[in-house]
């Protein structure tokens, strides 16, 4: 091991000890230059630690009550990582870990070291509470601590090896232009996520000790923040051991080997994580009394041992931390690789342990908090505290209620249904009284989907796709890939393609329906604006009606906008180069109130019932869509602030649903030059001829009408001619 950096001075010696022989001072200047001693941080711990109580006594630390901190803070030291990463619940000892880390290396490895708490005042508050109480009763560290002003402040520690020991916060400029072998960060879920728009703190400080290489260690500790939500509420593990998609420390977990804290069953044998669904306890009203009887459950399969809380300490003394892709036997007293998998291989040493093994909190009193925060969100709708219990106290993560119904692709699926359509031929179910398509604009396509509206109140899909090639050539007489930012006559594609396209009926009688109108939307890459504006332009210009058939749409989030309303953009703008003079109308449609109502006709399985509101009928599909539908329906998430898109995938299906739906309840405006549907104020009994039963459908043609119950029409037929219409 490598001496101390720097032996004190004859005159540093004298200050400390002015009633000292010069012998004695002599002799411990050479004790200075002793080789250190070989211990891992437990083992110095145990030896030179001492926790303080603030009232002049102190116990030596020991391992015994928290033995799941020893393999943690022995990897701090170890040339076979650079990063050390530890998440656990409140009172299991972490911050332990920066305190022993300290004695070990004042006693036995003198090297710099920074601790960074989350803010000023926090470290302020650490630095006169928790670290000074320990200095003044780990004796034999503080030995060795010079204790002149200038060496010895809130912020600045140092030692007579020439160490320092520095307490700061996170800023940009705290955490970089410094060189430090040694970082640790002092309850790391607490900082911000991103430090002055630098980076985390993490990557910060790592930074930091770069110069040292193999020989430099970060190292990070908290407790999952109760306000940090899961990014992807569909998420599942992909391994054994992985974090959800949190950020901060679960991010940093899952950038390490990820190791979890295991027990072994006295009744079994078997191996299990200690986690707070296996606590069990009576069902009844006083919480109480489901404290006190709460005991756990062995996971293993046909074991169910009972264990009592009296054996906490018991089952820590034996756990043992675990790599993803590991298994414990501890039977055989070994751990070897899960079937098919890699052990995870990373230079950070990463821990995660669950509430229940937590030194300094019983099983009762866990289950006492949650119960308490189950009843609070009953009685009141208020989720923090559970959010707090289940993050703080039980060492996990937190999806809010509103999330955790969200549905899943799968969910969608099981729903889909036959009606003879297929991908090659969509048809119109039965029911049906209208279409509405409406057009993405992408890239090099338009996605389009078509939707049917029924007397019910039901929105049916009824085809989706895409439109790819444009009525441009190439040389070799081929057509190109479409371009809508850029070509201006690609979008006339939409003509043929969309506005004017017909499907059969699923009667089989031969007939077909038109769409009643076309949805486009107006936003995009630069160009298609422009380009959508004019296209409703020359549709105006055709003179045969075909742009009261399609019109231009934008979604807007805003809390206060109605569902929808128009709107005629940059009307004030003059001059040939102006892309909007007012003269082509608009249709905002308020994002989060139409997504919120097509969530609800999505989660309706009872078409003819609606809610409180009204709102009545389910969206329907046919089991022919393919898997991207169902994703793209699911992807989004409701937060407080509105519908969010946190992975950024695809979600053309969701935002064209929303767009039919919003064009189906447009309340009138004289001034439109559109198609009018009001479906929430629309009275089937007496509909117009676009929405009436497809016998009168003015959009149905072609084919023969299929049986009908008998009406006062039927009473003026031949019997020849009923005849017929039976066949």
């Amino acid at each position: 091991m490598t001496a101390r950096m720097r032996p004190p001075s004859v005159a540093e010696l004298v200050a400390e000890a002015k009633h000292q022989t010069l012998e004695s001072i002599v002799a411990r200047g050479f004790e200075t230059l002793q080789p250190q001693e070989r211990m891992s941080v437990t083992e110095a711990a145990e030896e030179y630690t001492r926790i303080g109580s603030g009232g002049g006594h102190s116990v030596k630390w020991s391992r015994k009550r928290t033995p799941y901190i020893q393999e943690p803070q022995d990897t701090l030291t170890s040339l076979d990582y650079t990063g050390c990463v530890f998440i656990g619940p409140a009172r299991t000892g972490k911050t332990m870990i920066h305190l022993n880390w300290t004695s070990h290396t004042v006693m036995t490895d003198p090297a710099d070291m920074m601790l960074v708490h989350m803010d000023r005042e926090n470290a302020r508050k650490w630095s006169k509470g928790d670290l000074e109480r320990y200095l003044q009763a780990s004796t034999s560290v503080r030995a060795h601590q010079l204790t002149h002003r200038k060496d010895d402040n809130t912020f600045d520690k140092e030692f007579d090896s020439g160490m320092r020991l520095l307490l700061t916060y996170p800023t940009a400029s705290n955490l970089s232009g410094i060189t430090m072998p040694r970082v640790g960060l002092i309850d790391y879920e607490r900082m911000d996520d991103n430090i002055d728009g630098e980076g985390n703190p993490f990557d910060l400080a790592q930074m930091r000790t770069t110069t040292f290489k193999r020989f430099g260690m970060t190292f990070a500790e908290a407790s999952p923040n109760p306000n940090k939500e899961i990014l992807d509420p569909k998420w599942t593990p992909g391994t054994p051991h992985e974090a959800p998609p949190i950020r901060g420390i679960f991010e940093l977990y899952n950038r390490g080997d990820k190791r979890r804290w295991y027990w072994s069953c006295p009744h079994c044998n078997e191996a299990f994580e200690p986690d707070f669904k296996l606590l069990r306890y009576p069902d009844t009203e006083d919480i109480m009394e489901a404290r006190e009887q709460t005991y756990m459950l062995c996971p293993a399969y046909q074991c169910g041992g009972v264990l009592e809380p009296q054996m906490k300490e018991e089952l820590n003394d034996g756990g043992r931390w675990v790599k993803d892709g590991m298994i414990w036997l501890p039977a055989e007293q070994k751990v070897v690789e899960r079937n098919g998998m890699k052990v995870a291989r990373s230079s950070i040493a990463s821990f995660w342990m669950k509430g229940p093994a937590a030194a300094y909190q019983d099983w009762g009193q866990l289950v006492e908090k949650h119960l308490r925060a189950m009843k609070a969100l009953a009685d009141t709708g208020d989720d923090a505290p559970l959010r707090k219990t289940v993050t703080t106290d039980q060492g996990s993560y937190y999806i809010p209620a509103s999330r955790l119904s969200e549905r899943s692709p799968e969910d969608l699926k099981a729903n889909a249904e036959d009606w003879g359509s297929t991908e090659e031929e969509p048809t119109v179910p039965l029911g049906v009284r209208f279409m509405i398509a409406t057009v993405d604009v992408q890239k090099s396509s338009f996605v389009v989907q078509v939707h049917g509206f029924t007397a019910s109140g039901d929105m049916v899909v009824i085809d989706g796709f895409k439109l790819r090639l444009s009525d441009r050539l190439n040389g070799a007489g081929e057509k190109l890939p479409i371009d809508p930012p850029a070509f201006s006559e690609d979008w006339d594609v939409l003509i043929e393609g969309v506005i004017l396209k017909t499907y059969p009926l699923a009667d089989g009688s031969g007939r077909r329906m038109r769409i009643r109108a076309t949805g486009g939307d107006s936003g995009g890459a630069e160009g298609v604006t422009g380009h959508a504006y004019n296209f409703w332009r020359r549709l105006r210009q055709r003179g045969d009606g075909l742009h009261r058939r399609f019109c231009l749409v934008k979604g807007e989030p805003s809390k206060t906008w109605p569902h929808a309303r128009t709107s005629w953009p940059d009307s004030s703008q003059k001059g040939k180069l102006a892309i909007a003079k007012g003269d082509v109308p608009v249709i905002l449609l308020n994002s989060n109130l139409m997504k919120d109502r097509v969530s609800g006709m999505l989660a309706r399985r009872v078409s003819d019932e609606g809610d409180e509101n009204g709102n009545g009928g389910m969206l329907r599909f046919p089991d022919w869509m393919p898997a991207w539908f169902y994703n793209q329906m699911t992807t989004e998430i409701r937060t407080e602030k509105g519908w969010d898109n946190p992975r950024k995938r695809r979600n053309e299906s969701f935002d064209l649903a929303y767009y039919a739906l919003g064009l189906a309840i447009r309340p009138m405006e004289h001034t439109v030059p559109y198609v009018l549907f009001n479906i929430d104020r629309l009275n089937y009994d007496e509909a117009p001829g676009w929405a009436a039963p497809w016998d009168e459908n003015d959009l149905v043609f072609g084919g023969e009408a299929a049986a009908q119950p008998a009406t006062t029409k039927t009473a003026e037929m031949s019997f020849a001619d009923l005849a017929a219409k039976l066949a």
